[in-house]
């Protein structure tokens, strides 16, 4: 079966090695493959493609990804936060941005243009994983302002 294409707005924050990536995603249920894959599973395309209003939060280190979903979480509170991010970026100092309570970053200045942030994830009740920490970067300046103007965009 061919691979589903998944839109819908994202932020990754990371690296290859180690990244959490907040993401709304949405599945067309026109495509042929949706099609194919809701009748292969016994549902409507519709059905299969689900809502495409569930935020959830994904993390990965060194392969060992893990995420889960947040409901109630809205399009308005994931673009706070990247206003947060972007805010906090331009200021310069040691800060930390929170996204609700599953998501908190720690970002302290690394080098003239760069971001070391160590983001700590907190999973809902009834996950199989606890908290995690995660370190995460040297990240660039530019490319966090650039990644956060394009999901602001995406909200839009």
């Amino acid at each position: 079966m061919s691979p589903i294409g998944v839109s819908g707005p994202e932020l990754f924050i990371g690296t290859d090695a180690a990244y959490v990536a907040l993401v709304r995603p949405q599945i067309d249920p026109t495509l042929a493959e949706v099609k194919l894959a809701a009748e292969e599973a016994g549902v409507t395309p519709e059905e299969f493609a689900g809502p495409g209003n569930i935020w959830a939060l994904m993390l990965d280190v060194d392969g060992e990804g893990d995420g889960f979903e947040l409901p109630g979480a809205r399009d308005v509170e994931a673009d706070d936060f990247a206003e947060q991010l972007q805010r906090a970026l331009g200021a310069g100092g040691p800060f930390t941005a929170e996204a609700g309570n599953f998501l908190s970053l720690d970002a302290r200045p690394d080098g003239a243009d760069g971001w070391r942030l160590t983001a700590k994830v907190t999973p809902p009740e009834g996950h199989d994983q606890g908290p995690r920490t995660l370190e995460l970067g040297p990240l660039r300046t530019a490319e966090l302002l650039a990644d956060l103007e394009d999901f602001r965009r995406s909200l839009a």
